[in-house]
């Protein structure tokens, strides 16, 4: 009789756990895709940045591109429900970034900071491009 009852706790704590782990990853936002944000520069009105994310679970992979150069990659990108965060090295200057998407999943608000005072933070609005 007590190996039966062992059996069901045990049974009733997997099943549990499998619940919650479904739950939590049904609850993550959807971060993939191309996004754009205007971007404010210190001697001209702003240029645009796209982003492109790459999301694989908790993983967060891609690149921003400015309005030159080549695409820099995303270094150390994570997702935590609808929070992300990663950093990218632009001419020798890590820039990270941290952000959360809205409940409809078409704008990230995305701050940015660097330890370079020639380099001050900035808050950015990425809408998804359909």
């Amino acid at each position: 009789m007590r190996i039966g009852l062992h059996r069901k706790r045990l049974l009733s704590i997997c099943t549990s756990l499998v619940l919650a782990f479904a739950a939590a990853t049904a609850l993550a936002a959807d971060f993939s895709g191309s996004w754009l944000a205007q971007v404010a520069g210190p001697n001209t009105d702003g240029y645009t940045v796209t982003f492109v994310f790459k999301q694989d679970g908790a993983e967060l992979t891609g690149t921003v591109q400015g309005n030159q150069g080549p695409p820099v990659a995303i270094h150390d990108g994570k997702v935590d429900g609808n929070r992300i965060s990663f950093d990218i090295v632009l001419a020798g200057v890590k820039i990270s970034h941290a952000g959360t998407i809205n409940d409809a999943g078409n704008q990230i608000l995305l701050t940015t900071k660097t330890d370079q005072p020639e380099f001050p933070g900035q808050a950015l609005r990425l809408t998804r491009i359909k």
